[in-house]
């Protein structure tokens, strides 16, 4: 995933987005202590598929330069939506972890939290379904392009809201919640508020299907 890095970077500059917001390349290693926090709770900032009122809360902490969390949304979550999300028997709430290479998933990060509210999904997805492209070319201007593209904004305005002090805090809040619930890998998901180390279809179901049964 670190193929022609250097040619990434300077597509930061060339797309205009040198000036988004950075997290530290492996941000868990920021951590001290030995404590583990329960995951923070869902607040309106939050980015969420699905009725507020859903008895069973998903929470998902991403990276969109991570292969395994591009797996998830482009093979599992179609599944994931029509069976739980579809139905009102989830919500699933998106956060931020950003992996290396740490500039680029910040900026990708950033434009996603840029977007539109209505339009977050739609370029997380995009995000996501052009990863793998984005990787194999070791050029991300299309990708960017085609995230902005999606996000229901110009490309002035998400630059003006990426170089925004608010963003770069509000992602570095994230990732820091994320380090305190002992979150050290992505993607990982928590199911009302319980860690699910498995995060394949029938894992998750596994977590999900008793909660649901319970009520």
């Amino acid at each position: 995933m670190t193929r022609r890095i250097l040619t990434l970077f300077s597509a930061l500059a060339l797309v205009g987005l040198s000036s988004a917001p950075a997290v530290a390349l492996d941000p868990v290693r920021k951590s001290v202590s030995t404590s583990v926090a329960a995951v923070p709770a869902v607040t309106p900032a939050d980015r969420i598929m699905g009725r507020a009122d859903a008895p069973v809360t998903v929470i998902e902490y991403a990276s969109f330069t991570c292969s395994h969390c591009a797996d998830w949304t482009n093979e599992i979550l179609p599944q994931f939506k029509a069976r739980y999300i579809d139905t009102g028997k989830v919500r699933l709430v998106f956060r931020d972890m950003p992996t290396a290479p740490a500039q680029i998933a910040s900026t990708a990060a950033g434009i996603a939290r840029c977007a539109a509210p209505e339009r977050f999904f739609d370029v997380a997805h995009s995000l996501m379904g052009g990863q793998a492209a984005a990787f194999e070319k070791g050029d991300a201007r299309d990708w960017f392009m085609n995230a902005i593209a999606a996000s229901g904004r110009t490309q002035e305005q998400i630059e003006t809201c990426l170089k925004a002090p608010a963003t770069s805090q509000a992602l570095q809040a994230e990732v820091e919640g994320a380090v305190a619930a002992g979150v050290s890998g992505t993607p990982s998901f928590f199911v009302n508020g319980k860690r699910v180390a498995d995060h394949s279809l029938e894992a998750l179901s596994a977590a999900i299907d008793p909660l649901i049964r319970a009520r």
